[in-house]
């Protein structure tokens, strides 16, 4: 039986088509869904959108509703 080794990973560089290398990025929250949250990782020199990331598998997740 197989251990889990990692669980998640996160990018600290991407490739920019705008500056067209690799890039430090910034990671932040976009969405927040019921089954998990959807995260955007930018460019830290131009800004662009160079990936995204869907974390799923909360634990202890519950929607409230009013």
């Amino acid at each position: 039986m197989r251990r889990e080794q990692y669980r998640d990973f996160d990018a600290t560089e991407l490739f920019c088509p705008r500056c067209r290398c690799s890039v430090p990025v910034r990671k932040r929250l976009l969405l927040v869904l019921a089954n998990g949250d959807k995260y955007d990782y930018s460019c830290v020199h131009c800004g662009t959108s160079v990936g995204d990331k869907m974390v799923t598998g909360r634990d202890n997740f519950q929607l409230v509703l009013k």
